[in-house]
């Protein structure tokens, strides 16, 4: 006789999730269904009519967790939207931006998960860890991008600064510094992690990976290969379905996997799956965003310009911004016609990992489904949309999601 175990909601995410679970007798997950189930916000609806620098305004907001990528997605769905080719300096400082939010947003998530994976004498050790790598990486964020939260100096069309030789001097001084703080942080996460006794086999899944840079830099995306499903025909519990508030989106038909262990295969040979491997692969990670920070900031001319003028009333195509946050990959669309927003959505890194949630809890006992939730990171209010229902009968009156 089959059981059924819900969490709702769950814990230690952006946003709000249920997880509900299928437990036969011997209290063994026979199936997992996890799904947002955040209000609609309606963000991407609010830029419509509007000036295309709104949108990043906007549209940086998607997520307090990760405002950088959806701030540079927004801005260069835009930029490709309004035919703007922004200069050298302005692509190194948001890569250098980018890279150095991605090492905090990690940071963030070794915070999460510590008290999983951290003993107890060593909990106070992993804190002033993660405190000291964040402090260093967000003042990057700061001077580069004006502040890391709402970061008001990433522009469509650029920058809206390069910075100075010295603060060009002065971060690459407290960048080489943290190098071995950092290490040693990746380190010690591992050592933890290895050491929590997690099964080798929790969340392994074996779906196609989604990921288009290792780090930043390519603005690629095969509106042909994509295509989004509700919830109503993903899950086959129908009142999952209308609870359901993301789409589905696939890729060639299917849904992948996204974030940092994607990125380290795909583009570093990282071997290995589910949530050790997770948690591994996103350590190493922020030494690959390390490289690539000090690569862009050792690049940049302080004296080159960092963003250019352009014509705003658009192309009339579409524009793709197309970012590997911390998450996942982040893709923002655009289109502008005679200067106005006409179109504009987002496929957020969470979309991506939810369906590839299901799966991952199947085969194991319910004790470790909470471990589940955090396999893949979710960052659960930047997916939300809306669905048409009515208010007697709950019966869907228009079978698709209406980003309002």
């Amino acid at each position: 006789m089959k059981d059924r175990v819900v969490i709702s909601p769950t814990t230690r995410q952006e946003g709000h999730a249920e997880l509900v679970m299928e437990v036969d007798d011997e209290g063994i997950v026979t199936k997992g269904m996890y799904f947002s189930i955040t209000p609609v916000r309606g963000l991407e609806k609010m830029v419509l009519n509007k000036a295309p620098e709104t949108a990043p305004v906007l549209c940086q907001r998607i997520c307090g967790v990760c405002p950088i990528p959806h701030t540079l997605a927004s801005a260069e769905a835009m930029d490709m939207a309004l035919g703007i080719e922004i200069p050298k300096a302005g692509k190194l400082l948001r890569k250098a931006v980018a890279a150095a939010h991605g090492i905090n947003s990690a940071a963030i998530h070794h915070f999460l998960v510590a008290p999983d994976v951290v003993p107890e004498d060593k909990f106070v050790d992993a804190v002033n860890s993660v405190s000291e790598v964040r402090k260093t990486v967000q003042y990057v964020v700061d001077m580069i991008a004006g502040e890391g939260i709402h970061p008001s100096d990433i522009r469509v069309g650029g920058m809206a600064r390069n910075i100075t030789p010295f603060t060009k001097e002065r971060l690459m001084e407290r960048m080489t510094a943290f190098k071995p703080k950092l290490e040693a942080h990746v380190e010690f996460i591992k050592n933890c992690v290895v050491e929590a006794g997690l099964p080798e086999d929790l969340g392994v899944v074996n779906q196609p990976l989604m990921a288009v840079d290792a780090t930043y830099g390519s603005n690629d995306f095969d509106m042909d290969k994509f295509s989004e499903v509700l919830p109503e025909a993903w899950y086959d519990d129908p009142e999952i379905g209308k609870r359901g508030c993301s789409v589905i989106p696939l890729w060639e038909g299917t849904n992948v996997e996204t974030g940092p262990r994607a990125r380290m295969e795909k583009f570093a040979g990282f071997k290995g799956k589910g949530v050790v491997a997770q948690h591994a692969a996103r350590a190493d990670e922020m030494l690959k965003n390390y490289d690539a920070c000090i690569e862009a900031l050792d690049a940049i001319d302080p004296a080159a310009p960092a963003n250019v003028s352009y014509d705003k009333r658009g192309t009339g195509e579409l524009g793709f911004g197309v970012i590997e946050g911390p998450r996942g990959t982040d893709v923002h669309m655009a289109k502008v016609v005679e200067g106005k927003t006409q179109f504009y959505s987002a496929i957020v890194p969470t979309t991506w990992n939810i369906p590839t949630m299901g799966p991952a809890t199947e085969g194991f006992h319910h004790d470790f489904g909470p471990h589940v939730i955090r396999a893949y990171d979710p960052c659960l209010s930047c997916a939300t949309h809306v669905m048409v229902v009515d208010d007697e009968d709950k019966s869907i009156l228009k079978n698709e999601m209406v980003r309002i």
